[in-house]
């Protein structure tokens, strides 16, 4: 739906299990018209979808293609915004790390994301830019190796060449959203512009672009700015740590655009005690991965996920801990936890003085995995109230 001053508010599909384009259609179908009825005041209603790889492939056959403008037609729905982040299999089954690979530095996941951009130009309404959200390059434990990297970035640079492409044969602009997130090659925000400045937006970058879409050097520069960008995820960021004005001016600053702002909120524990092992027990599950950040006054401590965090409590009481855990945005409060959802009413807050992005997306996927008590309505009741909330706070 459109909000006031212009941008566009969804939420994510991969809150739905489903991995082939009929599940994930036939989920669509069930859920969507009940939360445009709860949600939308005569408004079309956005679809921020998520495709997997084998869904992408589906998508992308002319018949179905057709099949699917046709339902968006009927039911006053468009899709703006695709999550491109899990290639495969994303519900009911071990993720964990894997939720990264293939990465960057393969060639899958280039063809998996072109492909993506083919899509999303034939759907994206007349007007409209687009946005694709992705894994922020790889793994952090893989991102030492200096070759990896520059495959990374050669790949980047490609699908920008992509982009661009489209572009010019379509009319449709969209942009990648790299997507920082703890233990990752991109993290931080500090982390992200570095990166972003030595080698997505490098001289080097700019010339490779010149040679693959035979562009002046400077609009092969202001290409690369405008198809290549930051996925803001609240929770991830709030996990970080960062501060919510600074972390947004600083990527502004630096000229690096976020085409999508994911409105998400994390697990807080505001002080360590040794009873927590027993009362975060329904969190620690076996699909997600949730890297824990301890902050011990000035010092940040980082563990991969929640049992390597369990297994250092004792060194961790009278500390605060963030989770790496979505839960629904319109919860401030758990049964025996807080959550980050000031730092999202901040950016909202933000938002409303000064629009962060055009894309809005509520994105809490991890609903299946949620303890029960947490799960008393259905998915498309939490849904339309999560969409709600954000319309509440930005009013």
């Amino acid at each position: 739906m459109r909000l006031q001053g212009g941008s566009h508010l969804t939420y994510c599909t991969n809150i739905h299990s489903g991995e082939t384009w009929d599940e994930i259609f036939s989920h669509l179908k069930s859920n969507l018209p009940a939360i445009k009825a709860a949600t939308t005041v005569g408004d079309t209603m956005g679809v921020g979808l998520r495709l997997s790889a084998i869904a992408a492939e589906v998508l992308a056959t002319p018949a179905r293609l057709e099949e699917f403008q046709a339902f968006l037609a009927d039911g006053d729905y468009s899709v703006f915004t695709i999550n491109g982040f899990p290639y495969g299999p994303f519900h009911g089954q071990r993720v964990k790390e894997q939720v990264y690979q293939p990465d960057w530095s393969f060639e899958e996941r280039l063809t998996y994301s072109d492909m993506m951009s083919d899509v999303l130009a034939s759907l994206l309404p007349d007007g409209m830019d687009g946005s694709i959200s992705t894994v922020p390059g790889t793994f952090k434990p893989l991102a030492s190796d200096p070759d990896r990297i520059k495959r990374i970035t050669a790949n980047l640079i490609r699908h920008a060449a992509k982009l661009v492409e489209l572009e010019r044969t379509t009319g449709k602009t969209i942009a990648l959203a790299i997507e920082p997130e703890p233990y990752c090659l991109l993290e931080t925000v500090e982390e992200t512009i570095l990166y972003f400045k030595e080698h997505l937006l490098s001289a080097d970058a700019i010339s490779r672009l010149v040679g693959l879409t035979g562009l002046s050097e400077s609009s092969a520069e202001l290409a690369l700015r405008r198809h290549l960008g930051v996925c803001y995820d609240v929770c991830h960021a709030a996990v970080e740590y960062e501060d919510p004005t600074d972390s947004i001016e600083a990527l502004r600053h630096a000229g690096i655009v976020i085409p999508k702002l994911q409105l998400s909120s994390a697990l807080r524990i505001p002080e360590v005690t040794s009873q927590l092992a027993t009362t975060l027990a329904p969190f620690d599950e076996p699909v997600y991965l949730h890297q824990v950040i301890e902050r011990r006054g000035e010092e940040l401590v980082r563990y991969l996920d929640l049992p390597e965090a369990l297994n250092a409590l004792d060194q961790a009481i009278g500390s605060e801990w963030r989770v790496h855990f979505h839960v629904p945005i319109f919860l401030d409060e758990l049964q025996h936890f807080s959550t980050t959802q000031d730092f999202l009413k901040e950016i909202l807050a933000f938002h409303g003085r000064s629009p962060i992005s055009n894309h809005l997306e509520v994105e809490t996927y991890t609903w299946d995995v949620l303890p029960d008590r947490y799960r008393g309505v259905e998915v498309s009741t939490a849904i339309a109230r999560e969409i709600n909330w954000v319309r509440q706070e930005l009013s």
